[in-house]
């Protein structure tokens, strides 16, 4: 079994009772899909980044739980028409619990980190700049 993060967005038209229920629905669809819930955090109302669906606040859940690899699929798409969800995200986590987000550096970028690079004096670069403004 894989380790999976479900980040859920939760309208905060709704009061508590649905709020509760929506994240419990999320819940019973995970272990329905054979999972396993862990840890269930709830960051409370914040401010989204932008507007969704006219709404400028949203309630944030995390849900950790661990599953088949075929399950984070099936849970996409109940959450996708589930009605009070604003957004949804799965995510994988490796094995000490950190997100899978980039693989390790190749060797010819830590050559070329290593190497100096050569500055260029401000004074030099301006007239250059002029030039080009003057055409």
């Amino acid at each position: 079994m894989n380790k999976y993060e479900l980040a859920l967005v939760v309208s905060a038209k709704l009061d508590s009772e649905a709020i509760a229920a929506t994240v419990q629905r999320a819940k019973d669809y995970i272990e329905r899909f054979g999972g396993t819930i862990g840890e269930v955090e709830e960051w409370g109302k914040r401010k989204l980044a932008y507007e969704i669906q006219k709404q400028t606040e949203a309630y944030y859940f995390f849900i950790n739980f661990d599953a088949e690899p075929q399950v984070p699929a099936q849970l996409e798409s109940v959450m996708r028409i589930m009605d009070n969800v604003l957004r949804y995200l799965v995510l994988a986590k490796d094995e000490n619990d950190t997100f899978k987000v980039a693989p390790e550096k190749a060797p010819a970028a830590e050559e070329a980190e290593a190497a100096p690079v050569e500055e260029v004096p401000a004074e030099e670069e301006a007239p250059a700049a002029e030039e080009e403004a003057a055409e």
